[in-house]
């Protein structure tokens, strides 16, 4: 095989091909920093899991009051960001993967001080300060920035933060439509098995709307 047919190394979040500067890292600076972005929408007293605190009481997310044609009695808690913001939600996803990144960093066992609030800040922080590591070393980092995500959309839906977001379609060159978004990671068209990073699948030509 002649090495100049190698494919070139890429992003194993959005597949995208890594920069010179970012060769050996297991993950781009844009997808870095995005994951940083998503660590930091979770944390502090005005952040998303502040936020599911004051979101459990029914009809706290939208604001409004708590209307119900059942005789039943509502529930006392939103049970959706009850799950995220208890023992075994946010705060426990985050504390299991800094175990993990210290035990391969040889750190010492991290210990966990204080409430849930001030644990969920102290493992954000904790995270951040060693990404750049994770990104350039850990062999699971893209599913690390794929859960930090997924927590974060969790949370803004539980707290009524943001709507998903919408879906457009483009059309790859085989003729096959595709559905993404406009913080897709990255596609693959099943029809050609053509992957696509972000920056490529955003650049491909929007789909035409069939009439009804």
């Amino acid at each position: 095989m002649n090495l100049d047919d190698a494919p070139a190394p890429a992003c194993t979040i959005c597949h995208g091909n890594l920069y010179e500067n970012e060769l050996g890292h297991q993950a781009c600076r844009p997808c870095t920093e995005r994951t940083d972005l998503n660590l930091r929408a979770l944390a502090g007293p005005d952040g998303l899991y502040a936020r599911l605190n004051r979101s459990l009481r029914p009809g706290s997310s939208s604001g409004g009051p708590v209307v119900s044609g059942s005789r039943t009695a509502p529930l006392p808690v939103r049970l959706e960001p009850l799950s995220l913001a208890a023992r075994g939600g946010v705060v426990t996803i985050l504390q299991t993967w800094l175990v993990d990144w210290f035990e391969l960093l040889d750190f010492r066992y991290p210990r966990w001080q204080g409430d849930l609030q001030q644990q969920c800040d102290d493992v954000v922080h904790r995270l951040r300060v060693n990404l750049n590591w994770a990104a350039e070393t850990h062999p699971a980092f893209a599913e690390f920035a794929l859960e930090v995500a997924q927590l974060r959309r969790q949370c803004e839906t539980a707290t009524g933060g943001e709507k998903p977001p919408r879906r457009i379609g483009v059309q790859c060159p085989c003729g096959h439509t595709l559905r993404v978004t406009l913080d897709t990671a990255g596609v693959r068209c099943p029809a050609c098995s053509t992957q696509y990073g972000h920056s490529e699948a955003l650049q491909l030509p929007l789909a035409e709307r069939r009439a009804a």
